[in-house]
């Protein structure tokens, strides 16, 4: 059985590697093809932590699995992911256990390339600007992934702890060759062409009031039917697309909270980012309408990296030339 760490994730698997593998997992998803039975969540003795287990298959994939997580959402605090764990791949025709691949570095890198995807489908050609809310991984992550899609020169930043929000602005700045910039308000940050959500609330810190037409919206933090990143503005003013509906149905408080209060209806969701691959729903359809992608995470998408990584992992030992980029 193979095992591989984080260091072997992040050398086979390039974020702009991670978008494409991302357009087949949800073209899949939204072909019906893959069985997604729902994840559990349980809570253990420190009620704000969490054991999840999400187990799938897709006939396209030689191995079914699960990722088994923890989930800390103090960890931050400790520079450590709020996710950590692990996905166990099993072969499709024998049970036979063949893979454990570091959890924390794809859901890292893949949760970042999803929103990459929808930016791809539903962001302006023209948009040059991403704000960010958080300062955690998928803040660095979101950071790297919109940048493969789009043009972006200049990236607004924000967080709670100012200090920490400038020293996070700053390293970015240096990593990515980028104008990034500590902003002092989240509407700072919300009102760029590309916005993305990333951080642990369980109340909403964008409003919808703070948007500019045409921008994209990516909201990837809160993932309980309770917690939301987003007021019910934002939700109104907006065409949303999700993953999957029925993991939005059941867990995206970012829209179930605004239908429960009457603000929306699930007739405004317009449908899957899968559904605009296949060309069975429209994305944008002009420049001032605001677009909006609830991410939850699905194991399609970690099913999928991880069969890709499999197979980079066998081709390197076998001493065959790999394509990373």
């Amino acid at each position: 059985m193979r095992v591989l760490n984080a260091a072997d994730v992040r050398q086979l698997l390039s974020m702009q590697r991670c978008i494409e593998i991302m357009d087949a997992a949800m073209r899949a998803v939204s072909c019906g093809s893959v069985s997604i039975p729902p994840r559990t969540f349980a809570p253990l003795t420190d009620p704000d932590t969490h054991l999840g287990l999400m187990p799938g298959s897709a006939p396209e994939l030689p191995a079914y699995g699960a990722k088994i997580i923890s989930l800390h959402p103090g960890n931050g605090a400790r520079q450590l992911p709020a996710i950590q764990g692990f996905v166990a791949l099993f072969d499709s025709e024998t049970g036979t256990p063949v893979a454990i691949i570091d959890g924390a570095t794809v859901t890292a890198i893949r949760t970042a390339a999803a929103s990459g995807l929808a930016t791809r489908l539903l962001a302006r050609d023209a948009a040059s600007s991403h704000g960010v809310l958080g300062m955690g991984v998928q803040a660095e992550m979101h950071i790297e992934a919109i940048t493969c899609v789009r043009k972006i020169g200049v990236v607004h930043v924000w967080g709670r702890d100012k200090k920490r929000v400038q020293r996070f602005a700053a390293e970015q700045s240096r990593q990515c060759g980028l104008e990034v910039v500590a902003v002092d308000t989240a509407a700072d940050a919300a009102g760029c062409d590309i916005v993305s959500t990333v951080t642990g609330a369980s109340k909403p810190i964008l409003a919808g009031a703070w948007l500019s037409p045409g921008a994209h919206v990516n909201l990837v933090g809160a993932h309980t039917p309770t917690t939301r990143e987003a007021d019910s503005e934002a939700l109104a003013r907006a065409s949303v697309y999700v993953d999957r509906l029925a993991s939005a149905r059941a867990e995206a408080g970012d829209i179930l909270i605004p239908v429960a209060e009457g603000s929306i209806g699930w007739r405004d969701v317009i449908g899957e980012i899968g559904q605009v691959l296949t060309g069975d729903i429209a994305g944008r359809v002009n420049d001032t309408q605001i677009t909006l992608y609830k991410s939850l995470g699905i194991v399609a998408q970690d099913l999928f990296v991880a069969n890709y990584l499999l197979d980079k992992a066998t081709e390197v030992d076998a001493g065959t030339t790999v394509n990373l980029s």
